[in-house]
């Protein structure tokens, strides 16, 4: 049966799964090769704000696996945190419409499937989780 709990356990999954795309994000953007050209100053920010979306990541899939009954319970903290991870979903995928130009990196199949599979990981984040928030 399909429930709501449910759908926060498999967000939980595919938070964990989108790791594995981001992993090849240095690879495919070629860090070592453009983030020398940048100061030391945006490197480290450019590191450091990668190392926090990894953090938020692993963070969204084990809340999301271990607690999925308490996310969907309704209690003011649960609907908080569901209304974080929806909104955080809802702006990268904004972000990934409208300011975002990927295609220059997407050289081959493989990564068009990729880019457009995480695209619609982003919408079914921003809807389950915006649902748990506000139902």
């Amino acid at each position: 049966m399909i429930t709501l709990e449910n759908l926060v356990f498999v967000g939980g999954i595919l938070h964990l799964g989108t790791l594995l795309g981001s992993a090849q994000v240095p690879r495919e953007l070629r860090f070592r090769e453009e983030l020398p050209k940048l100061s030391p100053l945006m490197q480290h920010w450019i590191l450091v704000a990668g190392g926090y979306v990894v953090l938020d990541l692993i963070a969204f899939g084990l809340i999301s696996l271990c607690c999925a009954r308490e996310l969907v319970s309704g209690a003011p903290l649960s609907r908080a945190i569901c209304g974080f991870i929806a909104g955080f979903w809802f702006i990268r995928l904004l972000i990934g419409l409208f300011v975002f130009d990927a295609r220059p990196y997407l050289r081959n199949w493989f990564l068009r499937l990729g880019y457009h599979g995480l695209t619609l990981v982003f919408i079914y984040h921003s809807l389950v989780y915006g649902i748990a928030a506000i139902w």
